[in-house]
């Protein structure tokens, strides 16, 4: 899979069903519910909750796409913000692997880890 096409394509898809804009107040409002689903489907099983993971997903590429295609005013070239996209993907990724992190093995599995700072 190509991930940068693949940003390009869920924008063009995005952009035509939802409207122009960051419309940041509505995806968030989609996580939001989107989380609740997840919630009520992990007693269900792994399948069902993949699912509305992949919503969460989908979502949250969906913010972070419009956030930069919209970052001036105006809708940029969708394949200049696929490749940031993709960019601050793998930066974010490599900053978290340079952090420290706490034992996972102490932590309580119900609270978030977050890094040491």
């Amino acid at each position: 899979m190509d991930f940068k096409q693949h940003l390009i394509r869920q924008m063009a898809f995005s952009h035509a069903t939802f409207g122009p804009g960051t419309r940041s107040e509505g995806v968030i409002d989609h996580l939001e519910k989107e989380i609740e689903e997840v919630k009520q489907a992990l007693p269900e099983g792994a399948q069902v909750a993949a699912s509305e993971w992949v919503d969460l997903v989908i979502l949250s590429l969906d913010g972070l796409t419009r956030q930069l295609a919209y970052c001036n005013g105006e809708r940029r070239d969708p394949d200049a913000v696929a490749e940031d996209a993709c960019n601050m993907i793998v930066g974010k990724q490599t900053r978290n692997e340079a952090r420290s992190w706490p034992d996972w093995r102490t932590a309580d599995h119900r609270k978030a880890i977050e890094h040491i700072r």
